[in-house]
């Protein structure tokens, strides 16, 4: 079998776009925040009384208009689903955004403006704003991420660390931070873990290798990825072709020997413990990929209101 190289880190430099994201399933989501919120979805006992009850004791057949406002400095993420939101509510209502996914907002900043009949508005506010805010936090904890790599050529990667349901939208937000995508699930790239080295008895030597070769035989047309968690164990996935070589918990010092070992054969990622304050001396290691899922699940929600006007 042959081992010639057959990627570049720019064959996996990939970022979601919003195009890239199923309407109709992010219709279901919408859906979804709507019955929890009308009908008690998720409670082994329905409520006897349905609907929003507050909103009911506003006056019949009102207008009017809001806006969505930066409280804090952000990236803004997921204005692709204000209108969605408002189209599952009710009928009539529109959405003019003030600024596009992945751009800046300052505090104080206007992000769109809403209008439509009031009851619709104020029925679908806090679901707007619990996509926006969540969204935005990680898209702007991202950027701090990918700024504190400066002008490295190493990329960012994302992880399938990931809220279940919610992996397509967190990992777009992501890429509007300025981060790349890894794989989207398991069915998109061959990554032996260490816990299937284990399994398959293959955690060094020839039995290594043989594993490697064989993921690269059975599954022509995809990536294959090996984790080796010791120096040791890159030789023999070099041999089999692996294509990414992950470096999962090294020290600095055995990452720059990694590096250097694997000598530009196959793209080489460093995962585990990543945080913001690690990445500068990271970024002048060599490393084609740094994965990380903090930037995910380490987000905090920012500070988005929305103003009657």
């Amino acid at each position: 079998m042959s081992t010639e190289r057959r990627y570049t880190q720019a064959d996996f430099r990939t970022q979601l776009k919003w195009s890239d994201l199923d309407a109709d399933y992010l219709r279901q989501l919408v859906g979804l925040a709507k019955i929890e919120d009308l009908a008690g979805a998720g409670l082994a006992t329905r409520p006897e009384r349905l609907g929003d009850i507050t909103t009911a004791l506003m006056p019949e057949g009102a207008t009017g208009k809001a806006q969505l406002a930066a409280r804090e400095p952000m990236v803004v993420c997921g204005l692709g689903l204000v209108q969605l939101v408002l189209d599952t509510y009710g009928e009539g209502c529109t959405f003019e955004a003030h600024v596009q996914d992945g751009g800046y907002a300052a505090a104080g900043d206007s992000i769109g403006k809403l209008s439509g009949p009031s009851s619709t508005l104020l029925q679908a506010e806090r679901i707007i704003l619990n996509f926006l805010q969540h969204l935005a936090g990680i898209a702007t904890e991202t950027r701090s991420y990918v700024d504190a790599l400066g002008q490295s050529d190493t990329v960012l990667l994302d992880t399938r660390k990931t809220l279940p349901g919610y992996r397509i939208l967190q990992k777009y937000a992501f890429a509007c931070g300025g981060g790349y995508n890894h794989r989207i699930g398991l069915f998109d790239r061959v990554m032996l873990k260490d816990n299937h080295l284990e399994v398959a008895g293959a955690t060094g030597g020839d039995r290594l290798t043989e594993t490697v070769s064989l993921a690269r035989s059975a599954c022509e047309g995809l990536a294959i990825e090996v984790e080796v968690d010791t120096l040791k164990q890159i030789q023999p996935v070099l041999e089999a072709g692996a294509d990414i070589i992950l470096l999962d918990n090294f020290s600095n010092e055995d990452l720059t020997a990694a590096v250097e070992l694997i000598g530009g054969r196959a793209c080489t990622e460093a995962s585990g413990g990543i945080q913001v304050d690690t990445l500068p001396t990271l970024s002048a290691l060599g490393l084609d990929f740094i994965s990380t899922g903090a930037p995910i699940h380490q987000s905090r929600w920012k500070d988005i209101g929305l103003d009657w006007q």
